[in-house]
């Protein structure tokens, strides 16, 4: 007798619901050209979408690749009429506001504003006597008022109301055991709760894209790099904007709550909290904003950031399984990227022109080798 549990058909099937996977399942559907269906080994969105700060820019953009800023501002670009679109279909607020951004010493500004000022991103240098007074004194600081924040648990919530509201179907925790490649091509999904066919399986699994694709990676290296971050309450507008300085940062939420973080360590898939990194982040905040110096954070928590060679991103199609994607490799900004990443693998996938040049998204072996760097 036959065991097997009955095949599903779909004609996109996306492994993985972060916030890649998701906006790239509604840009699809969107597009009007077939079945979407979404699976995930877990919950939605609880991965790194869930875990980081949901800063929509860089830390320090004139640090990266044009590449990477290239993805970011088309982001950020996109992201109010995208957040309005999410929020009318699923009735969920993603909580973007425009807070602005404070960037402290040590910094280099006449670069910060030379890179400012060649992408029209608004900037102003600020002395002592203008920065606010409850931050630790500081002789000078870098203001970038267009930038906005977004609350990451509530934006996964939204995205997953927008997907369902248009008939996509999102199955958690149903994880996938097996690729099955047949003349260059997947014809078979195994996954725990039974096998399901598609027409194209683009993976958006994040740090675990590379356990997924295995033998088949073909040069791809996402990995993971954990992330800790802390947790306050305060009274609102403690922190009215949010803070980075020397790579880590506050972010001030409009209920009161102040995130701090964050590591970058990289020790694989080990996603607990430790006590040195709690201690070394609440130093941090204090330093930057002493009032939290008398304060216990209420949370503490990890993630992990799917890294890439030189913060690049995968974009693209395989090389030689014709209906296989990738997209994952965003380190620190799936959140800013998502609405553009989805985009570009759409448009990849169905053929249509790019809105910037797409080139160094290329599965690896289209690219030249280079060092892995981490920002």
């Amino acid at each position: 007798m036959n065991h097997r549990k009955p095949l599903r058909n779909t004609d996109f099937l996306i492994v993985g619901a972060g916030a890649l996977g998701l906006s790239t399942a509604r840009e699809l559907i969107l597009a009007g050209n077939g079945s979407v269906e979404i699976i995930d080994r877990g919950a939605s969105g609880r991965e790194a979408s869930w875990a980081g700060g949901g800063i929509l820019f860089p830390l320090s953009p004139w640090d990266y690749a044009q590449s990477v800023t290239a993805l970011t501002e088309m982001g950020r670009a996109l992201y109010p009429q995208w957040v309005h679109e999410l929020q009318a279909a699923s009735g969920i607020s993603p909580e973007y506001r425009q807070t602005g951004l404070l960037m402290l010493p040590p910094i280099d500004f006449i670069r910060a504003r030379a890179w400012c000022d060649s992408q029209n991103v608004q900037a102003t240098l600020l002395t002592e006597e203008d920065i606010p007074h409850s931050l630790a004194k500081q002789a000078q600081a870098l203001w970038l008022p267009e930038v906005a924040q977004v609350r990451n648990p509530r934006l996964i919530s939204s995205l997953v109301g927008s997907v369902r509201s248009l008939g996509t179907v999102v199955r958690e925790n149903t994880e996938v055991t097996h690729l099955l490649i047949e003349k260059n091509r997947v014809t078979e999904i195994s996954t725990k709760s039974g096998t399901i066919s598609a027409g194209a399986v683009i993976i958006c699994a994040g740090a675990w894209s590379n356990s997924l694709l295995g033998s088949h990676a073909a040069g791809a290296n996402v990995f993971p790099v954990r992330g800790q971050m802390l947790l306050y309450k305060t009274p609102p507008r403690t922190l009215d904007s949010i803070v980075i300085k020397d790579g880590r940062y506050l972010i001030p939420r409009a209920d009161g709550h102040i995130l701090v973080g964050s590591t970058q360590e990289h020790v694989g898939f080990d996603k607990s909290p430790t006590g040195p990194a709690a201690i070394e982040l609440h130093e941090f905040a204090q330093e930057v904003l002493p009032c939290l110096g008398n304060l216990q954070p209420v949370s503490h928590w990890t993630g992990l950031r799917p890294g890439s060679a030189g913060n690049i991103p995968v974009i693209a199609r395989h090389p030689t399984i014709e209906n296989l994607y990738l997209n994952s490799g965003h380190f620190r900004y799936g959140l800013t990227m998502a609405p553009a990443a989805a985009q570009i693998i759409t448009n990849l996938i169905f053929g249509l022109p790019q809105r910037l040049d797409v080139t160094p998204y290329a599965w690896p072996t289209a690219r030249e080798k280079g060092v892995v760097k981490i920002n």
